[in-house]
């Protein structure tokens, strides 16, 4: 996998934002290149063990979900998560290939491009936030820029400790 480079091709605001998000994406998958069917799911902090690549993949994929279709577009939210475990995506992770939630990321990504080029950046979501604020598509995909990042850091982490593999 090659990842993209994070210098946009146009200087226009979505043209950042989304070459922003695209480098973050394939950065997740980059750190994820190479490891084991077992090494993928394998918790390394005592303290998180729900913390592994496949679980971070598949809470990414998720989170790109809710912010896009449920909130965005006001679908009804069928995410994995329930009250009783509001953090069953990393959960589940673990019961499938972790080959599939990258495919599965990376395909929703694709679906994701052309939600974003369909709408002006100033479009507001139709799902409000929790303070009742309808957010627009800018800041959703700020939003998922730094959650991404976040959660690359993890991965980094994570990565080190698994194989002694750094720099991905």
């Amino acid at each position: 996998m090659t990842r993209t480079d994070d210098m946009p091709p146009a200087w226009d605001e979505r043209t950042q934002l989304t070459t922003f998000l695209d480098y973050a994406r394939d950065t997740a998958r980059a750190k994820c290149e190479g490891l084991s069917d077992e090494d993928a799911r394998r918790a390394v902090l005592p303290g998180s063990p729900l913390m592994t690549p496949s679980g971070l993949v598949n809470h990414l994929r998720w989170v790109e979900y809710y912010w896009f279709q449920v909130v965005f577009l006001g679908e009804e939210d069928e995410g994995p998560w329930t009250d009783e475990d509001p953090d069953r995506e990393m959960r589940i992770a673990a019961d499938f290939p972790p080959a599939q939630l990258l495919e599965e990321y990376a395909g929703q990504a694709a679906r994701y491009r052309e939600l974003v080029a369909a709408h002006d950046l100033d479009t507001r979501a139709k799902t409000p936030t929790r303070d009742g604020r309808h957010v627009d598509l800018r800041w959703i995909l700020l939003h998922l820029v730094e959650e991404t990042a976040r959660h690359n850091g993890h991965l980094d982490i994570l990565r080190e400790l698994i194989d002694g593999s750094t720099g991905v």
